[in-house]
């Protein structure tokens, strides 16, 4: 996704990442306009007759007009509503202007490196310009369909980017904030109430960047128990392996005894420097009841909830007091580094003339 750093001092635009768009509405002929502004980028998302998605810049550098506001896809083009100019998906060369004899060579316009999978259409950035130096990974029970689709939850997160992965290498926060019954909620100030303080999630969890050729994903590997009264009840078990790739994508796939096998897929696409729009899609096996994966989305959205909590109110620390049993957030700094670039702008807050 592309990604941005925000905060004083120390914030830049993220080098490398993927923007992300759901394609299940994504039919030919159709323009989709990214819901927000990526990385400071407006995009226009259209399937070409084709059968191609393509990306290209909104604007349209005739004039300006958003060729996604009113826009219309011709062939494998998408057409300027306000004065006619035809777009080339593949390459972005404009092949049509309706009252010009000729049309110049440099009529162009921005496209920008994408790929289908997973039912997702990802968009490769680099503040460098650099072409994309790795793929995503196809999760192939849902290209074959053996695991369906089950909803998605959508959030916005005022936050660095960097501090919404980087709870994967926070290991004490696991049974800090996420020990409590989900029944009480995701409100911080009432998840210790005694009402349900006889159910607890127990974690167990370690992370791990990955060897070369995989530099750029990491794994995180997370035992889950549930104990009543005191009591474990190992059928509740859950083991889920968090693969991140990139600084923005998040593959969590479950597995548990009984119930089944699926994926829950965590995208962090920045808006803004400061406000991350996260998205969790879960898939699950076609063959297990839909209340299952709906549960488990369920149970992830308030856990995930107790967290933009302490996200949206928290301050960035470039050199946080930590203990050895931190190591891994260090560890995972180091790792992160390499999505930023000497080149990336910097996000700065203006001060002159405004004293608080």
């Amino acid at each position: 996704m592309p990604h941005i750093s925000a905060h004083i001092n120390v914030s830049e635009v993220m080098k490398v990442g993927q923007s992300m768009a759901d394609l299940r509405g994504l039919v030919q002929g159709l323009i989709h306009r990214n819901a927000a502004t990526e990385q400071g980028e407006q995009l226009a998302v259209f399937r070409a007759l084709d059968g191609r998605a393509y990306v290209v810049d909104a604007y349209c550098p005739h004039l300006g007009a958003n060729l996604a506001v009113g826009g219309h896809v011709v062939g494998n083009c998408i057409e300027c509503p306000f004065h006619g100019w035809q777009f080339r998906g593949e390459d972005g060369k404009c092949i049509t202007i309706p009252y010009a004899e000729k049309v110049p060579d440099f009529a162009k316009i921005k496209t920008w490196p994408s790929c289908e999978i997973n039912g997702m259409l990802f968009v490769w950035y680099h503040c460098d310009g650099v072409d994309p130096m790795w793929d995503v990974p196809e999760q192939k029970e849902i290209t074959s369909k053996e695991w369906v689709y089950h909803g998605q939850t959508e959030h916005f997160v005022n936050v660095h980017i960097q501090e919404i992965p980087e709870n994967g290498a926070d290991i004490a926060h696991l049974n800090a904030v996420h020990a409590s019954a989900i029944l009480n909620g995701s409100d911080l100030r009432y998840i210790r109430s005694k009402l349900w303080d006889f159910v607890k999630h127990t974690w167990k969890a370690e992370w791990q960047p990955e060897p070369e050729p995989n530099n750029h994903c990491a794994q995180m590997l997370v035992k889950h128990a549930l104990t009543v009264f005191g009591k474990h009840f190992s059928l509740l078990d859950v083991n889920v392996t968090a693969k991140q790739v990139g600084p923005g994508l998040v593959f969590l796939i479950f597995e548990h005894e009984f119930l089944g096998r699926g994926i829950i897929l965590h995208t962090v696409t920045p808006v803004e420097p400061l406000l991350q729009q996260v998205i969790h899609e879960i898939y699950y096996q076609k063959n297990m009841p839909a209340i299952i994966p709906k549960f488990i989305l369920k149970a992830e959205c308030i856990q995930f909830e107790r967290d933009i909590t302490i996200w949206n109110n928290k301050q960035y620390l470039a050199k946080p007091l930590l203990v050895k049993e931190d190591s891994a957030i260090q560890r995972y700094r180091r790792w992160y580094a390499q999505f930023y670039s000497e080149k990336s702008k910097r996000f700065t807050f203006q001060k002159d003339g405004l004293d608080w």
